[in-house]
């Protein structure tokens, strides 16, 4: 198997399957009401749209970067606000979230390993919280790695919303 076969299989068993840490995003989403997810159980805390918003938005950025453009913020923003919270804006969000999912996907299944190794600016340039100077294999990587901590958190803020009743 393919580093880039892999990393999709990763994405995929993350995103919606069965995966080793935890609740798949999907299941962790499912049943989520909209206002539910505009909530603020844990006070400092981004509530789960926001979190659905964030994923979308480095989801994008990381497809961007592997399309060869120059790394930056998420075009959308890094925290990417709700709209209003109705249950279809609710609805479009989750979609959007899956749809950009599946097409980072569909461009990382066209990736070769060479294009694995390439950077996203210089490997002197390393900013962790940019996610640059490293190879777009760890840039992958690292998204998988980011869309698991968040996850989680969509986890315990539901817990936190059940305790609240």
């Amino acid at each position: 198997m393919s580093d880039a076969s892999f990393l999709h299989d990763q994405f995929r068993k993350g995103y919606s399957d069965d995966p080793w840490h935890g609740p798949a995003t999907t299941a962790a989403l499912e049943g989520v009401t909209a206002a539910q997810a505009a909530a603020h159980p844990i006070p400092g805390a981004h509530s789960i749209w926001e979190l659905v918003l964030h994923l979308t938005a480095w989801q994008n950025e990381v497809r961007r970067r592997l399309s060869g453009k120059e790394p930056a913020l998420p075009e959308e923003g890094d925290w990417p606000a709700p709209g209003e919270a109705s249950e279809a804006g609710w609805q479009r969000d989750r979609e959007r979230l899956g749809a950009s999912l599946a097409t980072l996907l569909e461009l990382l299944s066209e990736l070769t390993e060479k294009d694995l190794e390439r950077t996203g600016g210089s490997l002197s340039d390393r900013d962790a919280a940019l996610g640059t100077g490293v190879t777009h294999r760890a840039m992958v990587n690292g998204l998988i790695q980011h869309h698991a901590y968040h996850t989680g958190q969509i986890v315990l803020l539901r817990k936190a919303l059940e305790a609240g009743r």
